[in-house]
């Protein structure tokens, strides 16, 4: 399965699917923002981010600000393209079932 078309099964479980949801109205977003949005804990969206990570689907930058490092994610543009396939497949088979998107 290509990860620009389809269902993509790194994307499709649920926290994933909200973490792509978070990114695609930003052009990055703080880790704890991407958190609290997708309401789960620290431990449960880094073994998310590491894994979308190493599959080049998202960037995570780290910085310092006011004597704290701070944790920024961005979806790729692979990580894009993914998403919108999966949405787009999402879709589809919405349609198809008669639920209108």
């Amino acid at each position: 399965m290509s990860a620009s078309s389809g269902l993509d099964p790194l994307i499709h479980p649920v926290g994933r699917l909200q973490i792509f949801a978070v990114l695609s109205a930003v052009a990055e977003a703080e880790f704890s923002m991407v958190r609290d949005a997708v309401g789960v804990s620290d431990s449960v969206l880094s073994k998310h981010v590491k894994l979308l990570e190493d599959a080049g689907y998202l960037k995570v930058r780290k910085a310092s600000s006011g004597g704290r490092q701070r944790t920024w994610l961005a979806s790729t543009g692979k990580g894009k393209a993914a998403f919108a396939g999966h949405v787009a497949e999402l879709t589809r088979l919405a349609g198809l079932a008669g639920v209108a998107p």
